[in-house]
């Protein structure tokens, strides 16, 4: 919003109070209420004159009023502020009014627009929720007493849920249980209806899924607990092999130096001593003679050879 420029329309009006205004605003009202309807013109008011869809009503100058309507019709008074005054109104009374009011040499000083509404005061609701199949059914009603009659019919839920159509009747179907809150409304009334709604089918429907949706999480919990139990404690044995393995490389390579040969170290004198020292004879036994080669059989004398006949 520029206040700046609202500052200097401000100053212009208070500056130069022939300027000409021109507004339109809304009133409404209910039946048998008091309207009033103002003018926001600043300063005092010398001449004020009010219309109604063309016809004049009422006139206010130099304090003193003058009604061109029936006064008990019209059911109007002008006061000395040029404010409007309507008493017991009725539907009929509904239109535009506008308002001129003048300065006292006879110039124009604002002209006012004001749209009027006079509605009946909205029925009390009725509603009607019951269960049905496991489900729960709403029926938010206001009965309409006239056709013109405009108003809003809003169905609140338990979970806050605002549901809101321009008529006489709403209607809902679902699985919420709790409170429930009608309201018909329009300008100028509101009027309420609440009821209290449980089924235990929903109940217990909403019960066993929330059982089972307990026991299949707490499945899955185990089942991870288990799979980390098992993953941490194999973590753990293969970090316990390793380290087992790194301790046992240094034993076993010094068992090895261990099982290795001395070097053959320089013998001490005693040692060679006993090593240069004879040693005692040993028994022999008797010779036995070497066996003489058997003499030559004597040689054979070769047959004579036979003559051929």
């Amino acid at each position: 919003m520029n206040f700046r420029r609202i500052f200097l329309i401000k100053c212009l009006l208070l500056l130069f109070p022939s300027v000409k205004c021109s507004s339109t605003s809304w009133i409404y009202k209910a039946v048998n209420e008091t309207a009033l309807l103002g003018i926001t013109v600043p300063g005092s008011i010398y001449e004020a004159t009010w219309w109604r869809g063309g016809q004049r009503l009422v006139q206010v100058k130099d304090n003193k009023t003058k009604h061109f309507a029936n006064k008990e019709q019209c059911r109007c008074a002008i006061l000395r502020n040029g404010t409007l005054q309507i008493q017991r109104v009725e539907k009929e009374d509904s239109g535009n009014y506008m308002v001129m009011v003048y300065q006292q040499d006879g110039k124009l000083k604002a002209e006012e627009n004001i749209m009027f509404f006079v509605q009946e005061p909205v029925p009390q609701p009725i509603l009607i929720a019951e269960c049905r199949n496991k489900s729960v059914s709403v029926k938010c009603e206001a009965k309409q007493k006239a056709k013109d009659e405009v108003f809003t019919i809003q169905l609140t839920q338990p979970n806050g849920k605002k549901i809101q159509k321009n008529a006489t009747m709403l209607e809902w179907h679902g699985w919420n249980s709790g409170t429930f809150r009608c309201v018909a409304k329009n300008q100028v009334s509101e009027k309420m209806a609440e009821k209290v709604i449980n089924c235990s089918g929903k109940m217990d429907f909403y019960l066993i899924l929330s059982i089972a949706g307990g026991a299949v999480f707490f499945v899955i919990f185990v089942i991870c607990l288990i799979y980390c139990i098992r993953r941490k404690k194999t973590k753990r044995n293969e970090i316990y092999d390793e380290e087992r393995a790194m301790q046992t490389l240094p034993m076993d390579r010094e068992r090895e130096m261990r099982e290795l040969p001395p070097a053959p170290s320089k013998p001490t004198p005693k040692q060679l001593r006993v090593q240069q020292r004879p040693l005692p004879p040993q028994p022999q036994e008797p010779q036995q003679p070497r066996p003489q080669p058997r003499p030559r059989a004597q040689p054979r004398t070769p047959n004579p050879p036979r003559q051929r006949p």
